[in-house]
């Protein structure tokens, strides 16, 4: 048997097929030079990343808007159709499409799992949970939300079946011995590298594919929450989804390279790469943010006795960068006049421009913020 696993027969006669039954992790890597630099410049950029996360005094208003550029890319990866305006429009409860109600889901399924690990560690549970609140009330909600599968699934195009499905995963009972293989390694005090374990832990789930849908976001949700949970990363930081999303026939290819050729080597390189680019780009994101942040805040702390309630919007606006004036003033519990005021106060002074051309529900967006997060979406 080769390192990743082996296919196995199901069935017999005319309805037999060949699903995958991995091995457990971890397997013998060869080290390499490439490897040892490419792992050597990760824990460089996730450090500075850390750091930077660790001194921003209002980092917890980038997380919150990393999380949903997090849940759009991933989304994407999967061929979902929204932008970044779609998520971020103050009025998704009335306006929200499907495309739009799976990222909105994904983001209430990383927030529940983040909130979870304070009083879970990283187990079968916990995803179970997580997959619950992804595809609650979306497509695929039909097919047992926070249940492993109990029947057969494959990766083909439209219309495939088990005779020429692209990959067949492990059935259905090795399927569960594969996930408690999982979650015993995930707790386990393995000597590689958090980030090698990582590459693993993302590689291993998506070939188990354990549930019915929403095995691909829920994958790359994990890559987030085991870095968190061993104290690689601090805070949620990292939207790996950025470099995936660019890479995405390279992504699914390299993975099914394990599974074909025993390459695991040539897909932990290019997980290294992921995160080490997607790391640059958060810090880049953060720093550029930053440099707004301080230059708007000046403009505000110039507007004399509006300077309260301006600054007062203005912060709502960075979790919230494109807003009504309605809305708003129910958040901040302001009256509609005195938001109004301010939001004129943030239009004339370059902060905020109207998007639509209405007199009543007027939207504005916080742009010059929004152009930033934009990047790559």
């Amino acid at each position: 048997m080769q390192r990743s696993g082996e296919y196995i027969s199901n069935l017999t006669g005319e309805a037999m097929y060949k699903s995958f039954r991995p091995a457990p992790l971890p397997p013998v890597l060869n080290m390499d030079d490439e490897m040892i630099t490419q792992l050597t410049s990760a824990t460089k950029a996730l450090a500075i990343l850390d750091t930077l996360s660790s001194y921003i005094p209002n980092m917890n208003l980038f997380v919150s808007m990393y999380v949903r550029k997090e849940a759009l890319l991933s989304s994407q990866i999967e061929g979902t159709q929204a932008t970044l305006e779609d998520v971020l429009d103050p009025l998704i409860e009335k306006n929200a499409n499907q495309n739009v109600a799976d990222v909105v889901n994904y983001i209430k399924a990383a927030e529940f799992a983040l909130e979870r690990m304070n009083t879970l560690p990283l187990c079968n549970r916990l995803i179970k949970e997580t997959h619950a609140v992804l595809m609650s009330g979306v497509r695929g909600q039909e097919k047992n939300p926070g249940e492993f599968r109990t029947s057969q699934n494959w990766i083909g195009a439209a219309g495939s079946s088990l005779k020429n499905a692209r990959y067949i995963p492990p059935n259905p009972e090795d399927m569960i011995n594969a996930m408690s293989d999982l979650e015993k390694y995930i707790n386990s005090d393995d000597s590689l590298d958090l980030l090698i374990q990582a590459a693993l832990l993302h590689y291993q789930f998506e070939t188990i594919h354990p549930f019915l849908d929403g095995n691909g976001r829920v994958g790359r949700l994990l890559i987030t929450l085991f870095l968190m949970e061993k104290k690689v990363l601090n805070s949620p930081a990292l939207y790996i989804s950025y470099y995936l999303k660019k890479n995405r026939i390279e992504y699914y290819d390299r993975m099914s390279e394990v599974r074909n050729k025993d390459n695991y080597e040539q897909w932990v390189k290019f997980f290294l790469n992921a995160i080490k680019e997607s790391a640059d780009e958060s810090v880049d994101t953060i720093k550029k943010l930053s440099v707004l942040h301080d230059a708007n805040i000046e403009k505000i702390s110039a507007m004399g006795r509006a300077t309260k309630n301006a600054r007062a919007v203005f912060d709502y606006l960075e979790q919230n960068p494109i807003i009504d004036i309605g809305k708003t003033a129910e958040e901040l519990n302001l009256a509609f006049s005195t938001v109004s005021l301010a939001v004129n106060r943030l239009v004339d002074a370059g902060i905020l421009i109207q998007t639509n051309n209405a007199n009543r529900n007027r939207v504005f967006a916080y742009e010059d913020y929004l152009a930033i997060l934009r990047k790559d979406t």
